[in-house]
């Protein structure tokens, strides 16, 4: 969506890079139990196509002498929403229209095992921002970690692009800020190679809505109205739940639905989903000493649009093909 000259100039020099990178996040606590585990594997297909598939009923179901469900490594991308308002910051110094922020990438690092339920501390920092021109670029980090402890679990990265909150820095040496060394979420070149492996999945109707249950609130994802004013023609699907069905498509190919297996997931938000499009994962497996990289490529069927692209780290996996 074009922004207009006066969109332009209402965002424009509203950016205060100093106010923004000495910003102080409190801490916010929070627990989880396993009906949220479940709610969140049914948000992003888990059983959809088959409720009586073996691998995915242990994502909602104890089955089997299990003592709790198995936890999907993206369920730890719903943590960020339980910071305040999730990716909408209100941080001093940060002035931009909501309406213009675009959820551009994202990262996972997971460190260990995903209890099924728990008492967790978000502890959150702005881990980047960048003066792009026609867009300020502002990374958001959160440490998840046990209640109590300095034992941390997970670790979610978003890069947010606010559209026409750039210049607010010298053109010729624009500003440029981060707090880690590598983009670990930069471009992913795919060889020419045959996919590894394909899979493809129907979303439903109304996958939006089941993902609003773990807390994917925004209006844009539920009403038609808020939807259309912002350029779509039907409310869109979260890109973090197209990133499940993705990580998903690459569990059931590599590692037999194996949660523990996933370290690290990034991923690049293309294009938006509309809730009953069908989702087709291309996967090209790379190996590695210790480990397993695949990167994966989603594309809508019905419209043949790239809309995710990224990769997994697979540890002490097998393939399941």
């Amino acid at each position: 969506m074009a922004l207009s000259a006066s969109a332009m100039a209402s965002v424009v020099n509203a950016i205060d890079p100093a106010m923004i990178v000495s910003h102080k996040f409190p801490e916010v606590t929070f627990g989880y139990d396993e009906r949220d585990v479940a709610l969140y594997s049914l948000g992003v297909g888990v059983c959809s196509a088959d409720a009586e598939d073996e691998k995915e009923l242990q994502l909602v179901y104890q089955r089997n002498g299990q003592s709790s469900i198995k936890v999907l490594p993206t369920f730890v991308s719903s943590f960020i929403f339980k910071s305040g308002s999730g990716l909408r910051l209100d941080v001093p110094g940060l002035n931009y229209d909501p309406k213009l922020l675009l959820h551009g990438q994202h990262f996972i690092e997971i460190y260990g095992p995903i209890p099924s339920r728990a008492n967790v501390t978000n502890k959150i920092k702005i881990a980047g921002l960048h003066d792009r021109g026609k867009a300020a670029v502002l990374e958001l980090e959160i440490l998840t970690c046990l209640e109590g402890s300095d034992d941390v679990l997970c670790m979610n990265r978003s890069t947010m692009y606010l559209r026409g909150a750039g210049g607010f820095s010298n053109s010729s040496q624009p500003f440029s800020y981060a707090t880690y060394v590598a983009n670990d979420v930069s471009n992913v070149t795919f060889p020419d190679s045959t996919p590894s492996a394909v899979y493809e999945e129907r979303t439903q109707n109304s996958q939006a809505l089941l993902c609003g249950l773990s807390g994917y609130l925004d209006p844009l994802h539920s009403d038609p109205t808020f939807a259309h004013a912002a350029g779509f023609s039907h409310p869109i699907l979260p890109g973090l739940s197209t990133l499940g069905f993705a990580v998903r498509a690459v569990m059931r190919s590599f590692c037999s639905m194996e949660p523990t297996a996933v370290k690290r997931i990034s991923c690049r938000f293309l294009h938006q989903v509309y809730p009953g499009e069908t989702l087709v994962t291309e996967m090209w497996l790379q190996r590695q000493i210790q480990s397993r990289r695949v990167y994966y490529r989603t594309k809508v069927k019905e419209r043949g649009r790239a809309v995710l692209s990224g990769y997994v780290l697979l540890e002490h996996t097998f393939s399941s093909l």
